[in-house]
């Protein structure tokens, strides 16, 4: 009897240690370099929450903001090596798949309307199916970002405006021949510099996001806003190719259907925080002005097509004729 009740223990024991060992089959480490307040968190909140509960606990998500796991370069190189699962990644993505380059191209797209058009086309296809041959990842859902937008203490409506405006860019040599080109004086600098730079007048512009013009408080040291949306972009959130193509066809129906849940919420929030960014910053005493978008995308546009390699102006001319 007591050797009965032993085993019936220690089989309840081992089936109470199996149970729980195969609760969760499939764990994903989803690294991001946003905070815990940006929009692209909260989606990737959302994705965590409509995962778990339609794997009904077979998958867990773990999210890891603020570059817990490391920058974008790092944690891409941690997913192809393993070690992490997935992340939210951009043009950075042009170092495996060349045509990922056309995510930040400037003047490469009209408005928002256009932007989605593209990615939902066969250029989008184009541009993901490199994405997963040459990089391993697979996007499972894309993100738009706010356009970049010029700030200065002179509205500029007209590329003759910008008359040798000194102005701040990112070290990327595209944004400076593009800016070149258009008549002004790009300077690379880091972005930690353009506060005082500003502030003391060493450059008289610079150019943004809204998002990154309001939490960097430049409206304490620039007057306008021009609506140049030079670069309209997007980002993609991507999986591991060898990660979702390891998990059962079940689980991986759950993470693309999550995903696509995922984009629509992230499109809603967006779109309510360009609107709230935009109040924000003229509560703040900045003022927006409409530019000739037309004026600046003719005159950038040599700079850009030279710019860009056979391959990348098949794609850009694709999506001008959109």
């Amino acid at each position: 009897m007591i050797k009965r009740l032993v085993t019936g223990a220690v089989l309840g024991t081992a089936l109470i240690a199996s149970q729980a060992t195969l609760a969760v089959d499939v764990t994903l480490k989803f690294g991001h370099l946003a905070n815990e307040q940006n929009i692209w968190h909260q989606a990737a909140e959302r994705f965590k929450e409509l995962v778990e509960e339609n794997s009904e606990g077979r998958i867990e998500v773990q999210l890891y903001p603020n570059e817990q796991l490391g920058n974008e370069m790092d944690v891409i190189n941690s997913i192809q090596l393993g070690t992490a699962d997935m992340t939210i990644t951009g043009e950075s993505l042009q170092n495996w798949a060349p045509k990922a380059a056309m995510m930040a191209v400037p003047y490469a797209f009209r408005d928002s309307e256009h932007l989605r058009q593209a990615v939902d086309s066969e250029i989008g296809e184009q541009i993901e199916a490199q994405i997963t041959e040459r990089a391993n990842l697979v996007p499972l859902a894309w993100f738009e970002r706010g356009p970049r937008e010029l700030t200065s203490n002179r509205p500029i409506r007209h590329p003759d405006d910008l008359d040798g405006l000194r102005l701040r860019v990112p070290n990327v040599p595209l944004f400076v021949d593009t800016w070149e080109a258009l008549g002004a004086r790009p300077t690379p600098m880091a972005f930690s510099e353009v506060f005082t730079a500003l502030q003391q007048n060493t450059i008289e512009a610079q150019e943004n996001p809204l998002s990154l013009i309001e939490s960097a408080s430049f409206n304490e040291v620039q007057d306008y806003v021009n609506l140049t949306g030079h670069v309209r972009s997007w980002i993609y959130v991507v999986i591991g190719r060898s990660q979702l193509e390891s998990m059962p066809e079940e689980l991986q129906q759950v993470v693309r259907d999550a995903a696509q849940e995922m984009q629509t919420y992230q499109a809603e929030l967006f779109e309510e925080d360009q609107q709230r960014l935009e109040q924000a910053l003229q509560e703040r005493g900045m003022e927006f002005v409409e530019v000739d978008t037309e004026a600046f995308a003719e005159k950038a546009r040599p700079a850009v097509e030279a710019a860009l390699d056979d391959e990348q102006r098949e794609l850009f001319d694709a999506i001008q004729a959109l």
